[in-house]
């Protein structure tokens, strides 16, 4: 890909009234931001906080629906239109870069630069966070390697080990083999990692500590929890991931700041940017855009009852991102079928009570009159919408979704909305599936097997019932199956299993057969990629063009 000329990161830092002293320098083009001496800062906390806007999108298809480039390209033109913006998006993992989606950093003219930077090794903070998952899963080796003083059982251990690279070949292994606490366990991939999710999820370092402290491996004898306090890892934890807790500040091709930050998976996880980055945006900028994993039902909802719930963050829109060749996808070739599907998210967005606007991701294939089709259906409803054009045209492609959401946000000055959640945390954790299944999946029910019964009574034994749900399901329908596709309806949802992440903080319903570790299709991502002899990196990205080598003598 072609380098561009990016404006000096200390510009983009004094845009937004970063103090010098918190910026922490990781190259030319990135900075970390340390969050003790921003709340340090004078003046700290005393501007208005900005407005939060969620970007989410109607379910994935092999399409593609842009959802980082629309968010790119919409910060980009409320930028352009005078608005202090800013993003707040997850950081890549290895596993899509080299699988099958290729790189997350947006699409065309709307991109976080350095693209090839955030996509490959970034600031280090996967591998930090890798690091400290597998220090955790050494010391309960260890312990149980000198007799288990904790008291944990083999055969209780619940923790795996973590690799930022989908490969499925390690789903399933044999560790301490012909010991006597030889046993079978995993590897996630790291974006799965509990550890990853407390990192999303705390707001301080010392909500870090405790957080980490609370995760539970496994039990002893008599039925316990055993913790990692108990295995006294916590601070060492806590040393490798103190500077993975400071934001990460870059910028997109336009010059607008963006927060790259964390990465939860958005399956086993909740699939959303830290809160930290959120809460330093809200402070330093007048509008904030976020995005969450997957479509509306998975990832929208998931910000909406684990992150904002959690963090206490008031969304006050949603963006909901579409395309005329994802939608003709869910409706099997038919753009008026698939438009039931937009309108199952457009009513899921609305049942949590809060506005939303339709962002209509322009390709060049795309005919006008489909495109003036989903408009007058979203109008129709009552529901503004506007075509963004920014992986072809950059930040004067997102300037007509800016004005329509500035719009937006202007018609309700007031406080954010407030949520209606569709369950309430004091319900046990089998209605809090059940609700979940019925309101925005659209199913009959949900049903617990056997085990998941188990599990759900054994939580809730242990003062984990009022945790909030965490679904694991396939992102590309609303049915277990994904080749129930975008419209299925009148079934039964079931949840095969039940996992505890007591230091996110939620626990997680796993339906149908989801995995935790990705395999690589039979045609990797990774065989495209190229470094050419400048050391540009090409191939990261999916639909990137092949460019041609550069003539010697001659810049890229």
């Amino acid at each position: 890909m072609t380098r561009v000329q990016l404006r000096p990161i200390d510009d983009v830092a004094r845009e937004l009234e970063l103090p010098e002293a918190a910026r922490i320098p990781v190259g030319r083009d990135v900075r970390k931001i340390d969050l003790r001496h921003v709340r340090a800062a004078p003046g700290a906390g005393t501007r208005p906080r900005g407005r939060l806007v969620l970007v989410s999108a109607i379910a994935p298809t092999a399409a593609g629906e842009g959802k980082t480039t629309v968010t790119v390209g919409l910060t980009d033109g409320l930028r352009r239109i005078g608005v202090r913006a800013a993003a707040c998006l997850r950081e890549p993992s290895l596993g899509p870069v080299f699988g099958m989606k290729g790189g997350g950093t947006g699409g065309g003219r709307a991109q976080v630069e350095p693209a090839e930077r955030i996509n490959l090794h970034f600031t280090g903070d996967l591998h930090a966070i890798g690091a400290a998952h597998d220090l955790l899963a050494a010391m309960i080796d260890a312990d149980l390697h000198f007799g288990g003083a904790s008291g944990l059982r083999p055969d209780t251990v619940t923790w795996p080990r973590v690799l930022d690279v989908n490969d499925r070949a390690l789903r399933s292994v044999i560790v301490a083999a012909g010991r006597p606490t030889e046993r079978r366990t995993r590897f996630d991939i790291t974006a799965a990692s509990e550890v990853m999710a407390i990192l999303a999820l705390a707001r301080s370092h010392e909500d870090l500590r405790a957080r980490l402290a609370r995760i539970v491996v496994g039990t002893r004898a008599d039925g316990g929890e055993v913790t990692a306090a108990d295995l006294e890892a916590t601070d060492a934890m806590l040393a490798l991931l103190q500077e993975a807790l400071h934001p990460n500040l870059a910028q997109t091709r336009d010059g607008s700041p963006a927060f790259v930050h964390a990465g939860p998976f958005a399956n086993i996880a909740h699939g959303c940017s830290s809160v930290v980055a959120t809460e330093l945006a809200l402070d330093h900028a007048d509008v904030v855009l976020t995005e969450a994993g997957f479509g509306f039902d998975l990832g929208g909802e998931k910000f909406l009852d684990l992150k904002a719930r959690g963090a206490g963050l008031a969304p006050e829109a949603v963006v909901l991102v579409a395309t005329v060749r994802a939608l003709k996808a869910h409706g099997s070739g038919d753009l008026e079928r698939g438009l039931r599907h937009l309108d199952r998210q457009l009513a899921n967005v609305e049942a949590f009570g809060l506005p939303v606007v339709v962002a209509l991701n322009v390709f060049d294939d795309d005919v006008a009159a489909d495109l003036r089709t989903v408009e007058a259906h979203a109008a129709a409803r009552s529901v503004p919408s506007a075509r963004v054009t920014a992986f072809r045209d950059g930040g004067p492609g997102g300037v007509a979704a800016a004005r329509a959401l500035v719009e937006l946000l202007d018609a309700r000055p007031g406080p954010a909305p407030e949520l209606d959640h569709p369950y309430a945390l004091e319900d046990d954790l089998e209605t809090k599936v059940r609700k979940l299944a019925r309101r925005v999946y659209g199913a009959r029910d949900a049903t617990l097997s056997e085990r998941a019964a188990r599990q759900a009574a054994a939580l809730a034994g242990a003062g984990h019932g009022r945790l909030p749900i965490c679904m694991a399901k396939t992102p590309l329908s609303f049915g277990p199956s994904p080749k129930d596709g975008g419209l299925a309806e009148g079934f039964d949802l079931p949840i095969r299993s039940l996992r505890l992440a007591a230091g996110a903080g939620f626990v997680v319903a796993m339906a149908g057969a989801v995995v935790a570790m990705p395999g690589l299709p039979r045609e990797p991502a990774a065989k495209r990629v190229r470094v050419r002899p400048d050391g540009t990196v090409t191939g990261l990205m999916q639909g990137e063009a092949e460019e041609p080598e550069p003539v010697a003598g001659h810049d890229a």
